[in-house]
């Protein structure tokens, strides 16, 4: 599937092929604070199939405790997470869904890190909602 990606300000964009089966749901404890939300949502990229359209995202290096290092990639303007990826000769991108225009036909497949989920985030279908865009 071919997808289209930006940051909320629009300084930086991207186009990808992706595969929406491979899509997830992370729970980890680093996903929720680099989202600022209860999990984050993804689609990988192979490395050939991903190219920034416009402009140049920021990066932040977040070292894991097993020692590997990963790229979170943000809009230096307005914040915005756009992807992560291996600091040194990615293979894959893994794109947040928020940023992609395609992101009502990508249902993420997964969810991984389920120990670390907010429990009060697992379904929060039953509390009342406003209407709006």
């Amino acid at each position: 599937m071919h997808v289209h990606g930006r940051c909320h300000c629009g300084a930086v964009e991207w186009e990808a092929e992706v595969d929406p089966e491979r899509s997830s749901v992370c729970n980890c404890t680093d996903c929720q604070s680099f989202s600022g939300a209860p999990f984050r949502a993804s689609v990988p990229a192979k490395a050939e199939h991903f190219r920034i359209t416009k402009g140049a995202p920021q990066r932040y290096v977040k070292t894991a405790d097993s020692g590997n290092q990963r790229a979170q990639a943000f809009c230096g303007a307005c914040g915005s997470p756009l992807y992560s990826a291996d600091v040194e000769n990615p293979q894959a991108y893994m794109l947040r869904l928020g940023a992609l225009d395609q992101r009502t036909e990508i249902e993420p497949k997964r969810r991984i890190w389920c120990g670390s989920a907010l429990a009060w985030a697992q379904d929060v279908s039953g509390l009342p909602g406003v209407a709006g865009g």
